[in-house]
Formats: C-alpha cells, sequence, structure tokens
C-alpha cells in the first residue's frame, strides 16, 4: 500500500472523527448535528463528483478546452455565491464576476507566463480553484463592507463632497479602511504559515511522498498566488463598487 493509498477503512476511521464533532454538539446542546452530518454528507457526494469529473482533464492528452470550460464555471458560481451573500450591494454581480476573471487573468498569467507551472489541465484548475476559492470571502467582505460604510459614514461623505472634494476623495477613507479589513486576514495567514500551521498543498505534497523542500517551493508558490488573487479581487470590487455609490454628478445615491 502507498502512502496515499487510504482505501475504504481508512476512509471510515476518519469518519470516526466526524462522531467527534457530533458528541461535542449533543454535549453541549448545540443543535448542530443535523447541519454537521448534511456537511460531510454534502462534501463526500461533491467531492466524488470533481473526482470523477477531473479524470476528464489531467491527461495530458485531453484537449484543454475542457479546462477552461470548467475555469469559466467556477468564475460563474463564484460570482452567483457572491451575489447571494451580497444581495443588498449594487451592480455585485457583474462586477464580482469582472472581479475574478481578472484575478484568474493576473495570478494564472504569471504563473504560466513565467513558466512557474505546465500550461495543463492538472494545473489549470487546481490553481483556478485556489485563487477562486480563497478570493470569495474576501471578495464578499470588501463588498459589504463598503457599500455599510456609504450608509453609516453617509453624513461625513456628504460633509467631505459639501466642502469641494470629488467622489472619490471623499470616499476614499472608506475605501481604504475596507480593502485593509479585506487583505489583513490574508496577510496574516501568509505571516503563520509553516508556523503555526502546515498549509494543506504543502501537506499533501508531503504525504505523497515529495520531497519537503520541493513541497515548500510549491506552498510558497500557492502562498503568493493566492495573496495575489485576493488583492486583485478586492481591489476591482472596491473601484467598482465606489463607483456604483456616486451619481456622474458626485452624488452619493441612497439606496
Amino acid at each position: 500500500m502507498s502512502q496515499t493509498d487510504i482505501g475504504l477503512v481508512g476512509m471510515a476511521a476518519s469518519g470516526l472523527l466526524v462522531a467527534v464533532a457530533l458528541v461535542v454538539s449533543m454535549w453541549r446542546r448545540l443543535g448542530l448535528e443535523r447541519s454537521l452530518l448534511w456537511a460531510c454528507l454534502r462534501a463526500l457526494v461533491q467531492l466524488l463528483i470533481v473526482g470523477w469529473a477531473l479524470r476528464l482533464i489531467v491527461d495530458e492528452e485531453d484537449p484543454l478546452i475542457w479546462s477552461f470550460v470548467w475555469l469559466a464555471a467556477m468564475l460563474g458560481f463564484a460570482g452567483y455565491t457572491t451575489w447571494r451573500r451580497a444581495t443588498d450591494v449594487p451592480a455585485v454581480l457583474p462586477l464580482s464576476l469582472m472581479a475574478y476573471a481578472a484575478s484568474a487573468a493576473v495570478t494564472l498569467g504569471v504563473l504560466f507566463g513565467f513558466q512557474v507551472y505546465e500550461l495543463e489541465g492538472r494545473t489549470i484548475v487546481p490553481l483556478a480553484g485556489i485563487v477562486v476559492g480563497n478570493s470569495l470571502s474576501a471578495t464578499v467582505l470588501v463588498s459589504r463592507r463598503l457599500f455599510a460604510a456609504a450608509e453609516d459614514h453617509r453624513d461625513v461623505i456628504e460633509g467631505r463632497l459639501a466642502l469641494g472634494l470629488s467622489a472619490e476623495e471623499a470616499f476614499r477613507p472608506d475605501l481604504r479602511e475596507s480593502l485593509r479589513t479585506a487583505l489583513v486576514p490574508q496577510i496574516e495567514t501568509t505571516k503563520a504559515v509553516g508556523i503555526i500551521a502546515l498549509p494543506g498543498a504543502m501537506v499533501g505534497l508531503i504525504l505523497a511522498g515529495t520531497d519537503p523542500a520541493e513541497a515548500v517551493r510549491v506552498q510558497l508558490s500557492v502562498m503568493y498566488l493566492v495573496l495575489g488573487s485576493v488583492a486583485t479581487t478586492t481591489a476591482v470590487m472596491s473601484l467598482g463598487i465606489s463607483r456604483q455609490l456616486f451619481t456622474p454628478a458626485q452624488q452619493l445615491r441612497r439606496f
């Protein structure tokens, strides 16, 4: 048996850890038993489907068109998810689609343009998934923070406008603070990597028998990829939303 050949018995043994979470929920009367079971079942089904579907793209002879179709589907679903989580934010769906597309173009363009990774299905889809998945929460956060700032600080913003500042200048402090709020968690995660926890990509490679030094290099590229993708999506979203908040006459809209 190889180091990564877990098998059905290993999966069943790992599933016993779910029982720990169930026991804690029942012991403390959290009422999360059904949610825990549903989450685990859903993860199982989704990963089985994804594992089967990945066979269509990971082979070197498979056409790259399927990888780009998969990428487009991920971008679309991420935009839809962002819209579902921030329905009160104006134009959030088209802006989020633009942000995710820009992030994928910038980060994957660097990785493949400088030949950090070979352009093939087994690299396009996983790396794109990392880009989109890690950008999602930050994108939702900055969207909601910007909209809330416009509502909560309306008097201050309109006061700046009355003093002759442009819409961009009047909203700049709130824009800066919202971007900081969205970026700081990822920055702190990048700082702590390797000290507090070993990231998933590195652990997976080591378990698969890869030399730790090579695993570190891959993990570093992934961490930098994530940081760049989060910065790109939040920047695009913040600029787009800040323009949606003001009229062409430099007046703060009411929503």
